[in-house]
């Protein structure tokens, strides 16, 4: 039921007016999450947005099932977990993509980029009975990331690795201090938190897996499109605009990361060089993603077909005249 209805929506007509009735957005207080504050007040049209911030992807999907937003800010993990629990969920558009980091503790013997090194580092603690605890924030991009990466290079995160599941990011450093885990891979600008405050040092983005470098995707539900898609359409075109400003004024880009999280404007700074807004959906990088998510037994089911029907290309060709096939179908 939830496929034939998103599917009926895809076909029907956008309608116009000239106010959109008032429509809630969801964001995580990511460092690429962050710009969606400014989404309200680049809207056009009349329209009303409120733009609302949770400390997880997870309390933002969570928030949009209940449906107290109607636009979510979410990951292409979510997009395919709640596809394979049933939710109605529909793809509006990409956002702003990157933001991972992986760090290792400053004492681990190992240089960055060198996955032989840390390979061996691994054996050394299985073989010395000794777990080599890696952590991240379950079920978001950069855990799934690390998964990939992990799995690229030929680390069981299963039988190699102990995993520690820290929900809240901005809790990663304090576990690094307190020397919980050997590694982590975390979300800028808590990464680059990380960095400056030398709790950890870099070892490697973690981009070298199916998921590339995909991040955020712009979620919201069939009954949001047919009740209000004029609303839809005002949020997808204020990111659109927004995405353009954060792309040529970097330093807005570090305003507005260290306004929405209270992070130094350093480290903001320092977070932005990791982040590429990107408004297009990616169909064929979602349905690799969708795939590793299923081979790393993160999913339970085949959600391929879901993944294709459930995206709706309509708002993003309004607001960019540009074809589904310029925006990553």
């Amino acid at each position: 039921m939830v496929v034939a209805s998103a599917v009926l929506i895809a076909v029907a007509p956008i309608a116009q007016s000239h106010a959109a009735n008032p429509i809630k957005l969801g964001y995580a207080k990511c460092a690429h999450c962050t710009p969606l504050s400014l989404v309200p007040e680049n809207a056009e049209g009349g329209a009303k947005i409120e733009a609302i911030s949770f400390n997880t992807g997870n309390d933002v999907l969570t928030a949009l099932m209940a449906k107290s937003i109607d636009v979510a800010q979410l990951t292409y993990l979510h997009y395919a977990i709640a596809l394979d629990r049933g939710f109605d969920v529909v793809a509006i558009s990409g956002q702003i993509n990157g933001g991972s980091q992986i760090l290792v503790g400053n004492d681990l013997p190992v240089e960055p980029g060198n996955w032989a090194g840390l390979k061996a580092l691994i054996a050394q603690y299985k073989s010395d009975k000794k777990p080599f605890r890696v952590a991240a924030s379950r079920g978001n991009a950069q855990d799934i990331h690390m998964r990939g990466a992990f799995a690229k290079h030929g680390i069981d995160i299963n039988k190699d690795v102990q995993f520690v599941n820290i929900p809240n990011p901005s809790d990663h450093v304090q576990a690094l201090r307190r020397g919980e885990v050997e590694l982590i891979t975390s979300v800028d600008p808590f990464a680059s938190q990380i960095r400056s405050l030398k709790a950890a040092k870099f070892f490697d983005y973690p981009y070298d897996q199916a998921a590339g470098k995909l991040t955020n995707l712009i979620l919201t539900r069939s009954d949001v499109i047919a009740s209000n898609p004029d609303g839809v359409a005002a949020i997808v075109k204020a990111i659109v605009k927004v995405n353009g400003m954060m792309m040529q004024d970097k330093a807005l880009f570090a305003q507005t990361i260290h306004k929405v999280t209270g992070l130094d404007l350093t480290i903001a700074a320092d977070a932005v060089g990791n982040l590429y807004p990107d408004y297009a959906i990616h169909r064929k990088e979602a349905l690799a993603v969708a795939t590793m998510m299923r081979d790393l037994k993160y999913i339970g089911s085949d959600v391929s077909a879901k993944v294709e029907q459930h995206l709706d290309y309509r708002f993003l060709e309004q607001a960019t005249g540009k074809s589904k096939n310029e925006l990553g179908y």
